[in-house]
């Protein structure tokens, strides 16, 4: 089943999306995961089908359930939300391939640190009226100036899992 998606603009409903991490602390024996629950966006897709548009986390909104931890994680250590209280993700070109699979290059920004990131999606749904994207990726935190690890406790990749929903606004 071929689902096609719509051109024109499109709104992120923060209501129905989601962007999580998990990463492994404690030597890889403890699995931390949270939820950003600020989050915003917007994009177009052209006629050629291919997209571009901008996803916005509110960096200071992460819970993860333990405000001690969540805290810290909004400090200088990590995040510095106080100074940068943006991750910003802007697509600069999404095209479906022929299995579905919706191929994303962009630039991630987390700590005023910009990186080529590519990414590959699912889309979930689609119809004249909304659309959902999902898709799992790792970061490599310390690439984005994220380099707290105290008694090298924390290694490893950081694992984003999003589903987002973008309703269509204007043709």
């Amino acid at each position: 089943m071929t689902v096609t998606v719509e051109t024109g603009l499109w709104q992120l409903d923060p209501t129905a999306s989601t962007v999580a991490v998990r990463h492994k602390s404690v030597w890889g024996l403890v699995t931390v995961r949270g939820t950003f629950t600020g989050v915003t966006g917007r994009g177009e897709v052209a006629a050629d089908g291919t997209a571009t548009g901008t996803l916005v986390i509110d960096a200071a909104t992460l819970d993860t359930g333990n405000k001690k931890r969540d805290d810290h994680l909004r400090s200088a250590d990590f995040f510095d939300a106080a100074h940068h209280p943006e991750i910003t993700f802007e697509v600069r070109g999404a095209e479906r391939d022929a299995d579905g699979a919706v191929r994303v290059d962009g630039l991630l920004t987390v700590r005023g640190v910009t990186r080529p990131q590519q990414i590959t999606a699912r889309l979930a749904s689609a119809d004249a009226d909304g659309l959902t994207l999902e898709t799992e990726f790792t970061v490599t935190r310390e690439e984005f100036g994220v380099a707290f690890n105290q008694m090298r406790m924390m290694g490893g990749p950081t694992t984003v899992t999003a589903t987002l929903r973008f309703t269509r606004v204007a043709a």
